[in-house]
């Protein structure tokens, strides 16, 4: 893929196709439109004029034109971005997938992208050229036939005045993102018969040895030895072999106060049957997304190197699988955890948090200060949330605020519920320290928090419960359907904003 910034006049730009951003309700009276409606001989004001094209987001309208001058381009999209109060650099990210997505139907190689936003231009560059990528992934890796392979392959972002260094540097950063966000998904996407726990690990090995990451795996014997009597439960039925995985990010030249380290810890169950407690048989095939929260520490701890921010940051994967033989963990089994606390479990279907127990416990164990976890934990935030925001929750305000607005400022959504004392009543077991699930049909969502607090000894803590937002049934005007990539550009911001 090539990526081009211009500072002129985007009649400067060669390419097949311009795609302009157009707010709702806006005339072309003014501006870039004003230009564009006059290079097209009128064909913009007729087509808002009728009312075929109104701006709102997601809203595209193509039209056909012959080049005059030096414009090479000889198609103009118009992309709805929705009202100019609500755009923000962001935004740009939809823009530019609907735009790539739009013309690579029509086979277009190469267009020009007028994100008509001119402050903050790094961020709207990297925006652009990560919305440009993430919006070419496809589920069909494994297609014989059938297989989508239309591409484009040339983008030229036009901002008006921008200097070269800050073009140059969106782009950068733009790759980086857009392309970790891509690992990810097919980390997310792969079938479980070949993305094992030992084949995870392997990948996760193969990228920090490309991007310059530390990356260490204990295999169970070690786990064992280390106490992870939680974690190592969930893997006794299945003769794929657990793995933690931990990758370390240590910058050249730190701004970290002393002894502060951030955790992203990922739930990465690679198929999860229930165990003992089975699934139904319907939907289970969605259950190779199970590790989709591990994937995601993955991707983010790719692009973490690739950034390079001045802050040591440390990624731990518990990677299972969760089967069903005559090794398996029974309802009313007790494990001991790391940290020394007894678990009863009442259903091996609520197994994330089992693994996730040892995992922040290792991390904070680790030297990390702050830790977020993330995990696909319970089908109960769907119900509560549904798909458009994230279940977050921790044991520090503050932290908790800083993740919510980190998200707001990429567009993400996440929602807060509680974690009062009371909650945590719900999980006491009469014959062990805790049970790993609260009472039927009750606040299901934050039983798996509180489960997970319990492992946190003195570092700021959050969870996110990705569930309902890890990934789409159905394709977006930006991006396909499938794994979505989620919590990677909250994360990433997270980390440069402790800068």
């Amino acid at each position: 893929m090539k990526f081009t910034g211009i500072t002129g006049n985007f009649t400067e730009a060669n390419a097949e196709a311009l795609a302009v951003a157009v707010f709702k309700g806006e005339k072309p009276t003014t501006g870039y439109l004003k230009d564009i409606d006059k290079l097209t001989g009128g064909l913009v004001a007729a087509l808002i004029k009728a009312e075929e094209f109104t701006g709102e987001s997601g809203d595209t309208a193509l039209v056909r034109f012959t080049p005059k001058g030096s414009v090479k381009a000889s198609r103009l999209l118009l992309v709805g971005v929705g009202p100019l109060d609500e755009y923000k650099p962001h935004s740009v990210c939809k823009l530019s997938g609907t735009a790539t997505r739009f013309l690579r139907k029509r086979n277009i190689k190469s267009f020009a992208l007028l994100p008509r936003y001119d402050a903050e231009v790094v961020e709207v560059v990297q925006n652009a050229v990560q919305g440009f990528i993430t919006s070419q992934f496809e589920l069909d890796k494994y297609k014989t036939k059938d297989k989508n392979n239309k591409q484009v392959t040339s983008l030229v972002i036009c901002i008006d005045g921008a200097k070269p260094a800050d073009l140059k540097n969106g782009i950068a950063r733009g790759q980086a993102v857009g392309e970790s966000i891509n690992f990810t998904r097919d980390l997310a996407n792969e079938p479980p018969n070949i993305l094992t726990p030992t084949e995870m690990a392997k990948r996760a090995q193969a990228m920090a040895k490309e991007v310059g990451l530390k990356c260490e795996v204990l295999d169970e014997a070690r786990m064992t030895k280390m106490g992870m009597g939680s974690l190592m439960s969930v893997s006794r039925g299945s003769s794929q072999p657990a793995k933690l995985i931990v990758l370390r990010y240590t910058p050249t030249r730190s701004t970290a106060k002393k002894g502060e380290l951030l955790a992203l810890v990922g739930k990465g169950i690679t198929f999860d049957t229930g165990g003992i407690s089975i699934k139904p048989s319907e939907g289970m095939d969605a259950m190779k997304y199970d590790m989709s929260g591990g994937a995601t520490v993955i991707g983010t701890m790719r692009a973490i190197a690739l950034l390079k921010p001045t802050v040591p940051v440390i990624g731990v994967v518990a990677a299972v699988e969760n089967m069903p033989d005559g090794n398996a963990s029974r309802p009313s089994d007790v494990v001991t955890a790391m940290n020394g606390k007894t678990i009863e479990i009442l259903n091996t279907d609520a197994e994330g948090r089992l693994i996730l127990a040892d995992a922040v416990a290792y991390a904070e164990k680790q030297g990390a200060t702050r830790i977020v976890d993330m995990a696909t934990l319970t089908g109960a935030v769907i119900i509560a949330l549904g798909v458009h925001n994230t279940g977050i929750m921790g044991n520090d305000q503050a932290f908790v605020d800083e993740i919510v607005g980190c998200g707001r400022a990429v567009g993400e959504g996440y929602w807060q519920l509680p974690l009062s004392p009371e909650y945590s009543k719900d999980i006491r077991s009469d014959i062990a320290d805790i049970k790993n699930i609260g009472p039927r049909g009750k606040a299901g969502t934050i039983m798996g928090a509180v489960f997970i607090q319990e492992f946190v000894d003195k570092a700021k803590w959050a969870h996110l419960d990705i569930a309902g937002t890890a990934w789409l049934d159905s394709g977006k005007s930006h991006i396909s359907k499938g794994p979505s990539g989620v919590a990677v550009r909250t994360l990433l911001k997270l980390v440069e904003s402790s800068q």
